[in-house]
This record gives C-alpha cells, structure tokens and sequence, in this order.
C-alpha cells in the first residue's frame, strides 16, 4: 500500500501528469452514465503517448465488519524504505490467505 501523505496528492507524478488530460477530454460532456465517463476517460491520452485505462467496480463491499482483537499482533507489516511511514505491504499469515483473497 502506498500512501502520500494529507494534502500532497499534487506530488502523484500519474495524477500530476493525467489529470489535465482527463479533464480536457471530458469537457464539455454530458455524464448520463458511468458507461459514457469511462469511456471518455478510456479515450484520454497525451502527446508523449501516455494512455489512459479506468475499471468500473460493481462489487458492492460489506461494511461494519470488525478485525479481531489480534489482528496487528497477526498480521506482518513490512515498511518500505522510501517514506516508511506511508508506504508498506501487509502480510496475512499463511493460515488467512483463503479468508483475505475472498475480500480482495
């Protein structure tokens, strides 16, 4: 999981570079759907030859659920050396892969 920290999401370098080419592709458009902003999207490109692809998840996520007492104990972070504190990999134990990969 990579983070950038609060109020620095200027500094994404894919934002950074895409997101005036997303927005002039979508100008003047009319979203009735989520088909017509993803396709829109989908046609965004920039003169260097950068492409633009998006996903539409349609899966709807349980909400409420609870980890368990354990769970830092349990569950193997590993930091990053670049900007530890926002960067890291979360390891479930052997034991929870099957559990962890039904949410992902």
């Amino acid at each position: 999981m990579a983070h950038y920290p609060p109020y620095t999401s200027k500094y994404n370098p894919i934002e950074y570079r895409l997101f005036c080419h997303v927005t002039s592709a979508c100008k003047g458009a009319v979203f009735t759907s989520l088909d017509v902003v993803k396709s829109l999207i989908d046609k965004t490109s920039t003169s260097k030859g950068l492409k633009v692809f998006s996903t539409i998840k349609n899966k709807v996520y349980a909400t409420g659920r609870k980890v368990s007492e354990n769970f830092k104990q349990n569950m193997k972070i590993v930091f990053d050396d670049y900007l530890g504190k926002w960067n890291y990999r979360a390891i479930p134990p052997s034991e929870n892969l099957k559990l962890y990969s039904e949410y992902s």
